[in-house]
């Protein structure tokens, strides 16, 4: 028989914990003073989850991780560190942070704000990325800002 509670509070979809872990770790960045902006593509096709840009112009790349398995088929996150000063992962509270790698941030994060756990380590970036980078994402934020304001433009 299925328990009643199951079927009013189903357990969350790989989706759902994706965005409320992307919203906290996003809130806490911000809260640091970070400007944010979600699914920013780079030059070698990779698409970080979270990019934040802090008031000096040091770029994130923050990799959201739903849960155990999503880790283990992702092979790709070292492709991000080209791409930023520091790189990190955003995990929900009950992921098991023991298997992620020692060398590279920790956020830990639900719906609702984040606590970094582990600073990410800094590999600074080359003048010409960072500006290049930093156009890129002036330029999708004001793409998006736009997209909201007019939806439909002519």
């Amino acid at each position: 028989m299925i328990a009643a509670d199951s079927l009013l509070n189903p357990p969350p979809t790989r989706p759902d914990v994706t965005r409320a872990v992307c919203r906290g770790a996003s809130r806490h960045l911000r809260a640091l003073g970070y400007a944010v902006v979600k699914e920013m593509t780079f030059a070698n096709g990779r698409r970080g989850d979270i990019v934040a840009l802090s008031p000096s112009g040091e770029l994130l790349v923050i990799e959201v991780k739903s849960g155990i398995e999503d880790y283990r088929v992702d092979g790709k996150w070292p492709d991000y560190r080209d791409f930023c000063d520091g790189f990190l992962f955003a995990v929900a509270p009950e992921f098991p942070v023991e298997i992620l790698p020692e060398d590279v941030g920790l956020i830990v994060a639900d719906a609702y704000g984040g606590a970094l756990l582990r600073e990410a380590p800094r590999h600074p970036l080359a003048p010409a990325r960072r500006k290049a980078l930093t156009i890129a994402f002036g330029r999708l934020a004001a793409a998006r800002l736009a997209g909201l304001e007019d939806p439909q433009p002519a």
